[in-house]
């Protein structure tokens, strides 16, 4: 079925509020959440509302938290997130790290005592809006194996880098460092259908296509599959979002990150404060002058655009460039939900008495 932005926007509020967050944190979430679905980033949308209320059921979401700022230097600071909803705590971090560039040149922001913040994009598209490259990182769920080990000791652990252009559309990489995102396996789940082969192994170690693969005991893959498709990249991408995320700030890192999905349960005894984010903003004319800076933006991106595609191909692709289609399409038709999405929604709607 397919909702309108205003009317799943009402009802993640709404929800929201029910389970106690002010109403200018839960806007911010809902807007935080929605923009996941806009850009066809079903996995980080609307789907994990319920996951976020049952943490909150669980005492591991603090409503009503109070932010702050517990360490900081001219460009740099650390946020004390108090278990708050990742959905707000990052954009308050980002915004930290935003108001450092404008004095400093560059902000650099470390989070620790946060949740799952949404996808990495929302937060680095922030710093666009005032000529500056914006950077978000944040650890996850232990789901995912380091190349040559059957043991979960990473998230899938985003990285986002969204860079400002003159009339061209704004440079967004928003990626996982997993071949897939947890997200998508959960997809599968519910269509019912098998994942590619080298996005999860199995308890043993060995590759499989089976989408539960990870709940059985396996583990997700770092980016490349393996070994002799680079997944030692991967692994050690992820691995710097971690340190910069977690061991930076004193968050929890590796196998003590505090778990999202609902099959894994907290380490019982944690080396830091729940999860961790980083952020980064950089301001341009601290480099060169803005427009002279996002005319070459431009022109880059333009010499890219103009690359002659493989057969079977219409053109070649500037990252950011399917989600802003998508979200242009998706405000005016809506955003389509699948069916056990649909029903998990009703059914928190009916709990707390408000209607989808």
């Amino acid at each position: 079925m397919i909702f309108s932005y205003a009317d799943l926007f009402d009802f993640t509020k709404s929800i929201l509020l029910k389970i106690g967050c002010p109403e200018k944190d839960a806007a911010l979430a809902a807007d935080v959440l929605l923009s996941a679905d806009l850009r066809g980033v079903d996995s980080h949308g609307v789907a994990r509302l319920s996951g976020y209320v049952r943490l909150w059921e669980k005492g591991r979401i603090n409503a009503t938290p109070n932010i702050k700022i517990v360490h900081e230097t001219p460009s740099t600071a650390v946020v004390d997130g108090d278990g708050g909803l990742g959905l707000v705590v990052a954009p308050f971090a980002m915004q930290v790290a935003i108001d450092k560039a404008k004095i400093a040149g560059t902000g650099w922001v470390s989070v620790k005592h946060s949740n799952h913040y949404g996808i990495a994009g929302y937060h680095a598209m922030m710093a666009l809006d005032h000529d500056m490259i914006g950077i978000s990182l944040t650890n996850a769920s232990p789901l995912v194996s380091p190349t040559f080990s059957k043991e979960r000791l990473l998230g899938t652990n985003p990285i986002a880098v969204a860079i400002p252009a003159k009339n061209q559309p704004p440079f967004v990489a928003d990626m996982a460092t997993t071949t897939a995102a947890n997200g998508k396996l959960e997809i599968l789940q519910r269509k019912e259908m098998d994942a590619p082969l080298g996005w999860v192994q199995d308890k043993d170690g060995n590759q499989t296509t089976d989408s539960n693969g990870v709940k059985k005991g396996g583990a997700l893959l770092p980016l490349g599959g393996d070994r002799e498709h680079g997944s030692h990249k991967g692994y050690a991408l992820g691995a710097i979002v971690d340190i910069f995320s977690a061991v930076l700030s004193g968050a929890n890192y590796g196998p003590w990150v505090p778990p999202f999905v609902a099959f894994l349960e907290p380490d019982p005894n944690p080396v830091g404060e729940g999860l961790g984010h980083f952020f980064g903003a950089m301001r341009v004319d601290a480099f060169r002058p803005a427009d002279d800076f996002k005319s070459h933006m431009d022109n880059w991106i333009s010499r890219f655009r103009q690359a002659k595609p493989t057969e079977g191909n219409e053109k070649v692709l500037i990252p950011g460039d399917p989600e802003r289609e998508l979200e242009a399409e998706r405000r005016v038709s809506g955003i389509p939900l699948l069916k056990p999405v649909e029903e998990d929604l009703r059914s928190l709607g009916e709990r707390f008495g408000v209607k989808l």
